[in-house]
């Protein structure tokens, strides 16, 4: 279903608690102002298979089979209602787990926001220009917005009756495609961390379930998940091995 071709839909809603997961301190920017961009660096050295694509650590998962029937629309469900609480909820979930390894995403451990062997994400400043910032930073800041966005009854309305603004889809696939990022550099920097926490079936079903989402509501684009052939996101491979096994579609 096309979440962006049911902009027009409406219905009268049940009110969602207001309650929002915790702030992470940063800078608050503007919108225009945390949309980062992908830039090339130098190759960082990885010779060895990523943890994330080994055995049994690929098949770790708390859902067992395809997560197509956990996405799909529920039947007298608004979508914008539908697609408001899921994206709170990956929200909520994805900061917990960051809030979990944060210690080992330090500044001098992640001088940059790397999420592939040869690829680490830019941030645009308010000179709009492309800027390396440190991963822990750079997540703080894509967190804080999030959170932000989430708190503002303009943009995620919580009371009955009161529609969602027009340009929610897109906001929604911004708030998705930086998300994303977040969940990139922790499968390429931290899965051992993960792995220790032994919290590889939780994290790898939250991610395939956010990633079953973002396909069916045309939330995620396809070369923001795999990258480009000279620059490649590390979890890139994972949706295709997930692909291959029955867990996403394609």
């Amino acid at each position: 279903m096309s979440f962006f071709n049911s902009i027009g839909r409406t219905m009268t809603r049940a009110q969602r608690a207001p309650k929002r997961s915790p702030t992470p301190t940063s800078t608050t920017l503007s919108p225009t102002e945390s949309l980062p961009s992908p830039a090339l660096t130098s190759p960082i050295t990885q010779p060895h298979k990523p943890l994330f694509l080994c055995s049994p650590f690929v098949e770790a998962a708390l859902v067992k089979g395809n997560f197509k029937t956990i996405v799909m629309l529920p039947k007298y469900v608004d979508i914008m209602e539908w697609v408001a609480v899921n994206v709170f909820d990956f929200y909520n979930h994805l900061n917990e787990f960051y809030g979990v390894i944060t210690e080992c995403c330090t500044q001098h451990g992640c001088p940059t926001m790397s999420a592939g062997p040869t690829l680490n994400y830019t941030w645009i400043n308010q000179d709009r220009k492309n800027v390396n910032l440190p991963a822990p930073t750079y997540i703080d800041y894509v967190m804080t917005w999030v959170q932000n966005l989430l708190d503002d009854e303009n943009v995620f309305p919580t009371k009955s009756g009161q529609d969602f603004p027009p340009n929610f889809p897109s906001t929604v696939k911004h708030i998705y495609r930086q998300l994303l990022r977040v969940f990139a550099h922790i499968y390429h920097a931290h899965y051992s961390q993960i792995l220790h926490l032994r919290s590889e079936p939780h994290f790898n079903s939250l991610f395939a379930h956010f990633l079953a989402f973002g396909r069916e509501y045309e939330l995620l684009e396809l070369k923001d998940v795999k990258g480009s052939p000279t620059s490649p996101v590390g979890i890139g491979a994972l949706w295709e091995k997930w692909k291959e096994m029955g867990i996403l579609e394609g």
